[in-house]
């Protein structure tokens, strides 16, 4: 079949197609074989091919984490799924069997593993995932909808509403709104109810923002982002924090963070090793949260809200699966502004 490889790890001239992989096997109970339509790209691709501390490919790897498509070939076990199925996949794959499964908390699963890191990924016509880990969606739905549904909206969702719990009233602050988590952050927040401010280096990305709903916005080019927001609001900063870039926007979000505000992390794309007062922290009543991707029951709500047309990111650009590498320059330029998306099958 055909896919997007990489035999070793390091920049982009690692990644290769290729029409000569063996396609999965369905070979144990409460497996989906599902025909891949389309794969949005995450930032998460781009950390694969570099070389992460977890990972270690055989060669040729798949590389990948998200896809919808049409449902192919079902094995023993599976309901509630059946041939012919339009689906989108959740990358996250966990035991069903430790303690955090059965608490409903997937993310923390000590067996936790991910599509395209851990196991083989999406970038190809057909994978075999765990039938727990797909939903049927409506043929009806627009494809660019389907398109741009993913990891990004997940995680979103968890950092908003499991996590932060925004609700009607709040002001919310993102980093970075070209990004797809922070669109999806973007989107949520105004169907709570809340405020959002949105942060960029570009204006172009922010004046988009504001017809995406964002109520303030700020270029971050030079300044600190923190005295800013403090600056507007009357030195009283904002409910919740979303930061997803680490060490050069830390200090910053907790400046812009007011008394007992929520800031909730899912990467550090500009460095790890972060400095805080503790003083500021327990005296402000901070709480600080990280967050992973997201369980069922954050999957079953972010797809209800993808069926209700109301999580539909915008679609930067789509690819053909055979320029995937074209495609993952488009995103590590960081010129996008939505998801950069594979169109694999028909």
């Amino acid at each position: 079949m055909r896919a997007l490889t990489i035999s070793a790890t390091g920049s982009l001239d690692c990644v290769e197609f290729r029409t000569d992989i063996a396609a999965p096997a369905l070979n144990a109970p409460g497996l989906v074989r599902v025909r891949v339509q389309s794969a949005p790209l995450n930032h998460l691709d781009l950390w694969t091919v570099r070389g992460l501390p977890t990972f270690a490919a055989t060669s040729p790897w798949i590389i990948g984490a998200d896809a919808s498509g049409i449902v192919a070939e079902v094995s023993d076990g599976v309901a509630g799924i059946r041939v012919g199925d339009r689906v989108v996949v959740n990358p996250g794959l966990s035991c069903r069997q430790c303690d955090y499964c059965r608490a409903g908390e997937h993310p923390l699963c000590v067996k936790f593993r991910v599509l395209g890191e851990h196991v083989p990924g999406t970038f190809a016509e057909e994978i075999v995932v765990p039938a727990t880990n797909v939903r049927s969606v409506p043929a009806s739905l627009p494809e660019a909808a389907v398109q741009s549904f993913g990891l990004a909206t997940l995680t979103a969702w968890r950092m908003l509403v499991a996590k932060a719990r925004v609700t009607a009233g709040d002001e919310v602050l993102i980093w970075g709104i070209g990004g797809a988590v922070a669109q999806a952050a973007l989107l949520i927040a105004k169907a709570r109810g809340a405020r959002v401010w949105v942060t960029s280096g570009s204006d172009a990305k922010l004046e988009r923002a504001r017809t995406m709903g964002a109520d303030e916005v700020i270029n971050h080019t030079g300044i600190d982002v923190g005295r800013e927001v403090r600056a507007r609001t009357g030195k009283r900063g904002v409910n919740v924090v979303i930061d997803s870039v680490g060490a050069a926007t830390w200090e910053q979000s907790l400046g812009a963070l007011g008394r007992a505000g929520r800031l909730v992390t899912c990467g550090g794309t500009s460095g790890h090793a972060l400095q805080t007062d503790v003083r500021r922290l327990f005296w402000n009543q901070w709480t600080i949260m990280g967050s992973t991707m997201g369980s069922d029951a954050d999957f079953d709500a972010v797809v209800g809200e993808l069926v209700a047309g109301r999580l539909a990111l915008p679609v930067d650009s789509v690819f053909p699966l055979e320029r995937g590498r074209e495609a993952m320059e488009r995103l590590q330029s960081g010129a996008q502004f939505g998801k950069v998306v594979l169109q694999v099958g028909a």
